[in-house]
């Protein structure tokens, strides 16, 4: 097997391939770090490679081979974990210096059922700091390039996860997504990218952003890879309050049931925002096109609070990040600076030189709108919005099975773009945002690459809470109609 080999194969053909001997899963991790070695300098999707715990986790997949015992679902897989997912004998930095030293003492629930599945662990990728982002530019060990066009990010936070999957140096990756930080670098990097319902998938074990919102969930360059990893990791788990036990199924199991008089909803008055290119206007209304013909009823439907959505996450985000972050102070967890005079000064000290300027933005941003005298105005205001835009998409769901939205609202832009703009940083996730809020799941599917730059566009399908299995469905009949082919990697 040689690194293009390997790059170019699905998740159930590796396994399969295992399964009969045709390649070793030690010879997939060869091939897989062979192809890194090749394509990760100009690319940089990864800031540790865990080359010890792969081939130990291919050698446990080859002695079940010769055994002759039952494979897991994903034997010898190739995966990448985003790196704020901790996973023992790794560190999990959060792309920040404040963590550059931090040692995983436990595992995350869902990268712990992912390896249990077969998976390989192949390294921790590249993230916009603590998560706030959407180019992967705001890493404190610097920026990744989209596979596409090394010229422009790939999106973000967890766009070193996306490139890592475009690129076929893994097969598969787990991200997190607080506002879309899954689904807009798959949209960006032409991968499949999908968040579940809030509560489907357990949160142990993520260094939190927003309680509330975050959620973790695949990269890959199929559907169905991504239902294989669904069924992997979701579940209720008994150490995340916040999980829910319901019944999760097999997510592959009626992926080719097509969409015959299923109920497709195009939102329209996000098609009108501001900001979203003709081109993505265009490939979203063609993908409707696409599953009416298959036989979708598709119509119409507005809905006109979720426009409000950004404000109200950039206000309910940052709130609850503040909190979180408060525990890096250099004495609890991150680093410390040294010489400080008392331990106001250390705490100002080592806050300042390890977190980023955007980490700071964000912690004043919610630390402001938090304290007294704004709460009620601010955060109190957003938290009606929210409650707001998850009864429209409620509203929504009992005319339609699943809504398409565009995910982002331009192709990937050129690094370095709107570094010195937030709002139009924070514009990439005007489509993604409401899902959080709301806790609805969505994926997003590449579906075509604009005419004028040749770069890859994502469409979103939203379904109903826990319906991911409808989802998976209406995302594998478009998949299959628009014929897209994940293909950016230079050999």
């Amino acid at each position: 097997m040689d690194h293009a080999e390997i790059g170019s194969m699905g998740a159930r053909a590796i396994s399969e391939g295992i399964a009969s001997k045709e390649f070793s899963a030690r010879e997939v991790t060869e091939a897989t770090y062979a192809r890194i070695e090749r394509l990760e300098p100009a690319i940089h999707a990864f800031n540790q490679l865990t080359p010890d715990l792969a081939m130990s986790a291919a050698d446990r997949i080859d002695a079940l081979v010769a055994a002759g015992g039952p494979l897991p679902p994903l034997a010898g897989v190739p995966a990448g974990i985003k790196d704020n997912m901790n996973l023992v004998g790794t560190r999990t930095t959060c792309g920040a210096r404040m963590l550059e030293d931090y040692d995983s003492v436990y595992d995350c629930t869902a990268v712990r059922r992912l390896l249990d599945a077969g998976a390989l662990p192949v390294g921790k990728c590249n993230m916009d700091e603590f998560a706030f982002g959407s180019s992967t530019e705001n890493s404190a060990f610097g920026p990744t390039r989209n596979p596409w066009d090394l010229e422009r990010v790939p999106g973000g936070s967890s766009g070193g996860s996306a490139a890592a999957v475009a690129a076929g140096m893994v097969t598969i990756a787990l991200g997190s997504d607080t506002g879309g930080s899954i689904r807009q670098p798959g949209a960006l990097t032409g991968t499949v990218a999908m968040k579940p319902t809030y509560g489907r998938v357990s949160r142990y074990g993520l260094v939190a952003f927003a309680s509330s919102l975050d959620q973790i969930g695949p990269f890959s360059r199929s559907v169905e890879d991504s239902a294989l990893v669904c069924n992997a990791i979701a579940g209720k788990d008994p150490f995340d309050a916040t999980s829910v036990d319901t019944l999760v199924g097999d997510y592959t199991a009626n992926l080719r049931s097509g969409v015959e008089g299923m109920r497709v909803g195009i939102v329209r008055d996000m098609l009108d925002l501001e900001g979203c290119d003709p081109e993505v206007r265009e490939a979203t209304v063609a993908a409707a096109q696409l599953l009416a013909e298959q036989g979708a009823l598709v119509d119409e439907v507005d809905l006109p609070t979720s426009r409000h959505g950004l404000a109200a996450y950039y206000v309910i985000g940052p709130a609850e990040a503040s909190s979180n972050l408060a525990r890096f102070d250099g004495i609890r967890y991150g680093r410390r600076s040294p010489g400080a005079e008392d331990v106001v000064d250390l705490y100002m000290r080592s806050r300042a030189e390890g977190f980023g300027a955007e980490t700071i933005r964000r912690i004043m941003l919610g630390t402001y709108t938090l304290s007294a005298g704004y709460y009620d105005a601010y955060y109190g205001q957003a938290q009606k919005a929210r409650t707001l835009i998850a009864r429209e998409f409620a509203e929504a769901f009992q005319r339609f099975d699943v809504l398409l939205t565009p995910t982002s609202p331009t192709v990937a832009f050129k690094l370095g773009e709107r570094a010195k703009s937030p709002v139009a940083m924070y514009l990439s996730d005007v489509y993604t945002v409401p899902l959080n809020l709301a806790g609805l799941p969505g994926v997003s599917v590449p579906t075509a690459l604009a005419p004028s730059s040749g770069l890859p566009i994502g469409v979103q399908v939203v379904a109903d809470h826990f319906d991911e299995a409808t989802m998976f469905r209406a995302a594998f009949a478009l998949e299959s109609s628009a014929g897209f082919v994940c293909t950016p990697a230079r050999e």
